[in-house]
């Protein structure tokens, strides 16, 4: 669970980020989730796009990828999300802790 000074830190992190996750009229399917699954381990900061032929929401999207793939939504605004979850043996970001230091 993501504090909110945490999501601060990783939304400021994605607005660098290129969109790699691209959903359409196909909708969610296994291959979505698994690319998903294999860009967090990855990159632990992926940022998607549902375009507007799909038939699904952006958010309702986030959270099902989140969930099959045991990562947290970071934000979701208009038709894009962000999604994070750390790698547990090779972290990349390191995270803001709840008192205001870094957290490896």
């Amino acid at each position: 669970m993501l504090t909110s000074k945490q999501r601060a830190f990783l939304r400021s992190l994605a607005t660098n980020e290129d969109t790699i996750l691209i959903l359409g009229k196909g909708g969610m399917s296994e291959q979505i989730i698994k690319q998903a699954d294999d860009a967090l381990t990855a990159r632990e900061l992926i940022k998607g796009k549902v375009l507007e032929t799909a038939d699904i929401s952006p958010g309702e999207a986030a959270e099902q990828i989140a969930a099959e793939t045991q990562s947290d939504v970071v934000q979701v605004i208009g038709s894009k999300f962000v999604l994070f979850r750390r790698n547990t043996k090779e972290p990349k970001i390191e995270l803001p802790s709840a008192k205001g230091k870094r957290k490896k």
